[in-house]
Protein backbone atom coordinates (compact mmCIF):
# COMPACT_ATOMS: atom_id res chain seq x y z
CA UNK A 1 0.00 0.00 0.00
CA UNK A 2 1.56 3.15 -1.27
CA UNK A 3 1.52 6.48 0.38
CA UNK A 4 1.48 9.81 -0.17
CA UNK A 5 1.85 13.14 1.83
CA UNK A 6 0.19 16.69 0.03
CA UNK A 7 1.70 19.69 1.62
CA UNK A 8 0.00 23.26 0.39
CA UNK A 9 2.42 25.90 0.68
CA UNK A 10 2.45 29.60 -0.14
CA UNK A 11 6.09 30.17 -0.61
CA UNK A 12 6.25 31.95 2.37
CA UNK A 13 7.48 29.40 5.40
CA UNK A 14 10.46 27.82 4.24
CA UNK A 15 12.30 26.72 7.26
CA UNK A 16 8.62 24.96 8.14
CA UNK A 17 8.31 23.57 4.93
CA UNK A 18 11.19 21.99 5.23
CA UNK A 19 10.79 20.71 8.45
CA UNK A 20 7.56 19.09 7.64
CA UNK A 21 9.16 17.57 4.22
CA UNK A 22 11.88 16.24 6.41
CA UNK A 23 9.48 14.55 8.38
CA UNK A 24 8.05 12.92 5.95
CA UNK A 25 10.34 11.56 4.09
CA UNK A 26 12.31 10.10 6.70
CA UNK A 27 9.78 7.75 7.82
CA UNK A 28 10.83 4.04 8.89
CA UNK A 29 7.98 2.70 6.66
CA UNK A 30 10.38 4.15 3.68
CA UNK A 31 9.15 5.67 -0.07
CA UNK A 32 6.89 8.55 1.06
CA UNK A 33 5.67 10.29 -1.56
CA UNK A 34 5.77 13.87 -1.30
CA UNK A 35 4.08 16.14 -3.69
CA UNK A 36 4.24 19.65 -2.76
CA UNK A 37 1.46 22.12 -4.29
CA UNK A 38 2.82 25.82 -4.67
CA UNK A 39 -0.92 27.60 -4.30
CA UNK A 40 -0.47 30.62 -6.33
CA UNK A 41 2.96 30.82 -5.47
CA UNK A 42 6.06 29.13 -6.27
CA UNK A 43 7.61 26.56 -4.08
CA UNK A 44 10.93 27.49 -2.53
CA UNK A 45 14.11 26.02 -2.88
CA UNK A 46 14.25 23.53 0.15
CA UNK A 47 17.77 21.86 1.85
CA UNK A 48 15.86 18.78 1.76
CA UNK A 49 16.76 16.93 -1.50
CA UNK A 50 15.12 13.04 -2.35
CA UNK A 51 14.07 11.58 -5.08
CA UNK A 52 10.34 11.16 -3.22
CA UNK A 53 9.87 14.83 -3.55
CA UNK A 54 7.79 16.18 -6.23
CA UNK A 55 6.31 20.35 -6.62
CA UNK A 56 3.47 21.43 -8.55
CA UNK A 57 2.61 24.60 -8.91
CA UNK A 58 -0.98 26.78 -9.35
CA UNK A 59 -0.99 29.53 -11.01
CA UNK A 60 -3.10 31.31 -8.87
CA UNK A 61 -4.61 30.65 -4.91
CA UNK A 62 -7.23 28.38 -5.52
CA UNK A 63 -8.09 27.72 -1.62
CA UNK A 64 -7.04 24.99 0.80
CA UNK A 65 -9.83 22.26 -0.82
CA UNK A 66 -8.97 23.08 -4.13
CA UNK A 67 -5.60 22.89 -3.65
CA UNK A 68 -5.65 19.49 -1.97
CA UNK A 69 -7.90 18.01 -4.49
CA UNK A 70 -4.77 19.12 -7.07
CA UNK A 71 -2.52 17.65 -4.93
CA UNK A 72 -4.38 14.29 -4.90
CA UNK A 73 -4.89 14.05 -8.62
CA UNK A 74 -0.98 14.65 -8.88
CA UNK A 75 0.18 11.75 -6.59
CA UNK A 76 0.13 8.12 -6.54
CA UNK A 77 -0.58 6.89 -3.26
CA UNK A 78 -3.21 4.53 -2.38
CA UNK A 79 -3.15 6.57 1.12
CA UNK A 80 -2.92 10.36 1.27
CA UNK A 81 -1.47 12.35 4.17
CA UNK A 82 -2.51 16.04 4.37
CA UNK A 83 -0.12 17.91 6.16
CA UNK A 84 0.23 21.61 6.65
CA UNK A 85 3.47 23.41 6.03
CA UNK A 86 4.02 24.14 9.53
CA UNK A 87 3.41 21.29 11.13
CA UNK A 88 5.28 18.06 11.22
CA UNK A 89 5.09 14.60 12.33
CA UNK A 90 6.15 13.33 15.70
CA UNK A 91 7.29 10.25 15.20
CA UNK A 92 9.17 8.58 12.39
CA UNK A 93 6.65 5.69 12.85
CA UNK A 94 3.43 7.32 11.55
CA UNK A 95 3.60 5.87 8.02
CA UNK A 96 3.94 2.45 9.50
CA UNK A 97 1.11 3.16 11.69
CA UNK A 98 -1.11 4.56 9.11
CA UNK A 99 -0.36 1.74 6.62
CA UNK A 100 -1.15 -1.17 8.59
CA UNK A 101 -4.17 0.67 9.92
CA UNK A 102 -5.66 0.97 6.47
CA UNK A 103 -4.34 -2.66 5.04
CA UNK A 104 -6.22 -4.55 8.12
CA UNK A 105 -9.48 -2.32 7.66
CA UNK A 106 -11.18 -1.80 4.43
CA UNK A 107 -14.08 0.31 5.40
CA UNK A 108 -11.84 2.57 7.16
CA UNK A 109 -11.51 6.54 5.26
CA UNK A 110 -10.16 8.56 7.09
CA UNK A 111 -7.96 9.02 10.06
CA UNK A 112 -7.60 12.10 11.74
CA UNK A 113 -4.13 12.91 13.81
CA UNK A 114 -3.87 13.90 17.37
CA UNK A 115 -2.70 17.37 17.06
CA UNK A 116 0.08 18.20 20.06
CA UNK A 117 1.45 21.70 20.68
CA UNK A 118 5.40 21.76 20.06
CA UNK A 119 5.98 24.20 23.41
CA UNK A 120 4.14 21.69 25.32
CA UNK A 121 0.74 23.39 25.91
CA UNK A 122 -2.08 21.74 26.50
CA UNK A 123 -3.32 21.74 23.29
CA UNK A 124 -6.61 22.94 21.27
CA UNK A 125 -9.95 21.74 21.52
CA UNK A 126 -10.69 22.29 18.28
CA UNK A 127 -8.29 19.73 17.22
CA UNK A 128 -10.34 16.88 18.91
CA UNK A 129 -12.69 16.63 16.04
CA UNK A 130 -15.59 15.59 18.73
CA UNK A 131 -17.85 17.05 21.29
CA UNK A 132 -16.13 15.18 24.45
CA UNK A 133 -12.89 17.10 23.74
CA UNK A 134 -11.59 16.24 27.23
CA UNK A 135 -9.49 13.69 26.73
CA UNK A 136 -6.98 13.77 23.22
CA UNK A 137 -5.37 10.72 24.39
CA UNK A 138 -8.72 8.84 23.65
CA UNK A 139 -9.22 7.59 20.13
CA UNK A 140 -12.78 7.39 19.00
CA UNK A 141 -15.23 6.90 15.77
CA UNK A 142 -15.97 10.85 14.75
CA UNK A 143 -17.96 12.17 11.77
CA UNK A 144 -15.52 14.84 10.59
CA UNK A 145 -11.50 15.18 10.38
CA UNK A 146 -8.87 18.18 11.04
CA UNK A 147 -7.81 19.01 7.08
CA UNK A 148 -4.75 19.38 7.82
CA UNK A 149 -3.49 16.46 9.73
CA UNK A 150 -4.80 13.39 8.01
CA UNK A 151 -4.49 10.27 5.98
CA UNK A 152 -7.47 9.48 3.86
CA UNK A 153 -7.94 6.50 1.71
CA UNK A 154 -7.47 8.47 -1.90
CA UNK A 155 -10.58 5.54 -3.48
CA UNK A 156 -12.86 7.15 -0.91
CA UNK A 157 -11.68 10.09 -1.51
CA UNK A 158 -12.34 10.37 -5.34
CA UNK A 159 -15.69 8.27 -5.16
CA UNK A 160 -17.64 10.96 -3.55
CA UNK A 161 -15.68 13.64 -5.52
CA UNK A 162 -12.99 14.99 -2.88
CA UNK A 163 -12.92 18.45 -1.40
CA UNK A 164 -15.66 20.71 -1.98
CA UNK A 165 -13.07 23.63 -4.03
CA UNK A 166 -15.66 26.35 -4.05
CA UNK A 167 -15.45 26.47 -0.34
CA UNK A 168 -12.00 27.89 -0.47
CA UNK A 169 -11.49 28.03 3.80
CA UNK A 170 -13.52 26.18 6.51
CA UNK A 171 -16.11 22.99 6.74
CA UNK A 172 -14.47 21.70 3.91
CA UNK A 173 -13.40 18.09 5.69
CA UNK A 174 -16.98 17.84 6.81
CA UNK A 175 -19.06 18.32 4.03
CA UNK A 176 -16.08 15.43 2.52
CA UNK A 177 -16.84 13.26 5.71
CA UNK A 178 -20.44 13.02 5.58
CA UNK A 179 -20.56 12.17 2.16
CA UNK A 180 -17.86 9.21 3.01
CA UNK A 181 -19.90 8.27 5.93
CA UNK A 182 -22.62 8.31 3.55
CA UNK A 183 -21.13 5.33 1.59
CA UNK A 184 -20.65 3.23 4.98
CA UNK A 185 -17.04 4.36 5.12
CA UNK A 186 -15.79 4.68 8.47
CA UNK A 187 -13.48 7.61 10.13
CA UNK A 188 -11.51 7.56 12.96
CA UNK A 189 -9.51 9.79 15.68
CA UNK A 190 -6.65 7.90 16.30
CA UNK A 191 -4.63 9.14 19.26
CA UNK A 192 -1.49 7.45 18.42
CA UNK A 193 -1.21 9.04 15.00
CA UNK A 194 0.32 11.82 16.57
CA UNK A 195 2.12 15.89 14.60
CA UNK A 196 3.23 18.75 15.92
CA UNK A 197 1.84 22.40 15.16
CA UNK A 198 1.92 25.40 16.69
CA UNK A 199 -0.94 27.10 18.52
CA UNK A 200 -2.90 29.85 16.17
CA UNK A 201 -6.23 30.38 16.38
CA UNK A 202 -8.50 30.11 12.81
CA UNK A 203 -9.48 33.91 13.39
CA UNK A 204 -6.27 34.61 12.24
CA UNK A 205 -7.53 34.85 8.51
CA UNK A 206 -9.15 37.66 7.80
CA UNK A 207 -12.06 36.26 5.85
CA UNK A 208 -12.66 33.64 8.61
CA UNK A 209 -16.37 34.74 10.26
CA UNK A 210 -17.38 35.74 6.40
CA UNK A 211 -16.42 32.13 5.42
CA UNK A 212 -17.36 29.92 8.33
CA UNK A 213 -20.77 31.08 7.91
CA UNK A 214 -20.57 30.44 4.29
CA UNK A 215 -19.69 27.68 4.14
CA UNK A 216 -21.91 26.45 7.12
CA UNK A 217 -25.28 26.97 4.67
CA UNK A 218 -23.16 25.76 1.96
CA UNK A 219 -22.91 22.47 3.96
CA UNK A 220 -26.27 22.37 5.07
CA UNK A 221 -28.04 22.76 1.66
CA UNK A 222 -25.47 19.95 -0.17
CA UNK A 223 -26.20 17.45 2.54
CA UNK A 224 -28.56 17.67 4.73
CA UNK A 225 -32.55 17.13 4.22
CA UNK A 226 -34.31 20.25 4.51
CA UNK A 227 -36.20 19.52 8.33
CA UNK A 228 -32.04 18.62 9.11
CA UNK A 229 -30.58 21.50 7.23
CA UNK A 230 -33.07 24.16 9.18
CA UNK A 231 -32.30 22.76 12.47
CA UNK A 232 -28.52 22.67 11.74
CA UNK A 233 -28.47 26.62 10.38
CA UNK A 234 -31.41 27.66 13.29
CA UNK A 235 -28.72 26.14 15.55
CA UNK A 236 -25.12 27.71 14.38
CA UNK A 237 -27.50 31.39 14.60
CA UNK A 238 -28.11 30.64 18.08
CA UNK A 239 -24.57 29.75 19.04
CA UNK A 240 -23.18 32.73 17.04
CA UNK A 241 -25.17 35.18 18.71
CA UNK A 242 -24.24 33.75 22.20
CA UNK A 243 -20.63 33.16 21.91
CA UNK A 244 -19.21 36.33 19.75
CA UNK A 245 -18.94 39.41 21.80
CA UNK A 246 -17.30 41.17 18.25
CA UNK A 247 -19.80 43.55 16.66
CA UNK A 248 -17.75 43.29 13.92
CA UNK A 249 -17.53 40.01 13.76
CA UNK A 250 -21.17 39.00 13.96
CA UNK A 251 -21.59 41.14 10.87
CA UNK A 252 -19.25 39.02 9.12
CA UNK A 253 -20.86 36.27 10.27
CA UNK A 254 -24.16 37.28 8.78
CA UNK A 255 -22.99 38.49 5.30
CA UNK A 256 -21.20 35.24 4.65
CA UNK A 257 -24.36 33.71 6.08
CA UNK A 258 -26.41 35.74 3.60
CA UNK A 259 -23.44 34.95 0.53
CA UNK A 260 -24.53 31.20 1.24
CA UNK A 261 -28.47 31.63 1.08
CA UNK A 262 -28.13 33.45 -1.97
CA UNK A 263 -24.84 32.06 -3.78
CA UNK A 264 -24.79 28.38 -5.69
CA UNK A 265 -23.22 25.87 -3.56
CA UNK A 266 -22.88 23.32 -5.41
CA UNK A 267 -24.65 19.63 -6.18
CA UNK A 268 -26.98 18.86 -3.52
CA UNK A 269 -26.69 15.08 -2.21
CA UNK A 270 -29.03 14.80 0.93
CA UNK A 271 -27.72 12.08 3.12
CA UNK A 272 -30.00 9.35 3.49
CA UNK A 273 -31.88 9.15 6.97
CA UNK A 274 -29.82 6.56 7.60
CA UNK A 275 -27.03 8.43 7.68
CA UNK A 276 -28.11 10.91 10.05
CA UNK A 277 -29.16 8.12 12.51
CA UNK A 278 -25.48 6.53 12.29
CA UNK A 279 -24.30 10.33 13.02
CA UNK A 280 -26.36 10.66 16.07
CA UNK A 281 -25.51 7.27 17.82
CA UNK A 282 -21.65 8.46 17.04
CA UNK A 283 -22.21 11.35 19.29
CA UNK A 284 -22.73 13.88 16.90
CA UNK A 285 -26.10 14.20 15.39
CA UNK A 286 -25.77 16.77 11.84
CA UNK A 287 -27.70 19.32 14.11
CA UNK A 288 -24.43 20.29 16.07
Amino acid sequence: MKISCVILTMGNRVAELDRAVVSAVTQTDGDVEVVIVGNGADVPQLATASPNVRTVRIPANVGIPEGRNHGVRECTGDVVLFLDDDGWYATDKVAAHVRERFSAEPDLAVISFRVMDPEGGVGQRRHVPRLRAGDPQRSSPVTTFLGGACAIRRSAFLQVGGLPGRFFYAHEETDLAWRLLGEGYRIEYDADAVMYHPQVPPTRHADFYRLNARNRVWLARRNLPWPLATLYLLDWILLTVIRERSHLAIKSWFQGFKEGLTQPAGERRPMAWRTAWRMLRLGRPPIV
